[in-house]
């Protein structure tokens, strides 16, 4: 116990001047810059691996956003979203297959780093997989992994641009302020495909990355 109580003193303390040595995003091209870089780095990090909750997992840690790096699932009941119109054909499923839904919020420590949508084919899980998912909050791609499965990306969209097209020729910086930089809640949207390790689809998921996966701060 106190061996236990030591470390998780020092990751505290550890955080605490990580936090000190941060500085809060202004609004200037410094900030955007950065922003934008660490935008693009965590969209090539998504795109590169198959499991966005790994991905965010080892982002966490990287960045200090929590005292342990363990992204968590929590559960969003009583929102559910119907199927969108071609994603039956997208999974390979005729009018008559059963399709769930699972929205959760992943977080790391207090951030909610991703808000995702799920629509998945049971019959193409075990029993057991399915008995996590509708009894826990455990995330998909951690209860999925057994399948060894595969993610195709359909679109990668960056939903907020910290510095405007062409910005690196001739096209205008953004004028700074003294105020924080005004950061929307919404920065990054994928939608993607997963597969099985015998390439059959089983789940359509959407995810919205929050502007809490820069909550660390410019350095």
């Amino acid at each position: 116990m106190k061996t236990r109580t030591i470390i998780a003193a020092t990751s505290l303390a550890v955080m605490a001047a990580t936090a000190q040595a941060r500085e809060p995003w202004t609004d200037d091209v410094a900030s955007r810059t950065q922003a934008l870089a660490l935008l693009q780095s965590l969209n090539a990090d998504l795109l590169s691996h198959p499991s966005a909750t790994l991905t965010l997992e080892r982002w966490c840690g990287a960045h200090a956003l929590a005292p342990e790096a363990k992204i968590l699932a929590r559960r969003v009941k009583g929102q559910d979203k119907p199927l969108p119109a071609d994603a039956r054909e997208t999974l390979g499923i005729g009018p008559d297959e059963p399709v769930r839904y699972r929205r959760v919020q992943l977080t790391c420590g207090d951030h909610v780093l991703s808000e995702a949508d799920n629509w998945y084919v049971p019959s193409r899980l075990t029993p057991e997989m399915n008995q996590t998912l509708d009894s826990t909050d455990q995330p998909f791609g951690k209860v999925v992994q057994p399948l060894h499965f595969r993610r195709q990306t359909v679109s990668a969209d960056l939903l907020w641009a910290p510095l405007p097209t062409g910005w690196e020729m001739d096209a205008p910086l953004p004028a700074p302020h003294k105020a924080p930089l005004d950061i929307p809640h919404e920065v990054l949207r994928h939608r993607a495909v997963l597969y099985t390790g015998t390439n059959q689809p089983f789940s359509l998921v959407v995810e919205t990355y929050t502007s809490e996966v820069l909550a660390f701060g410019r350095r």
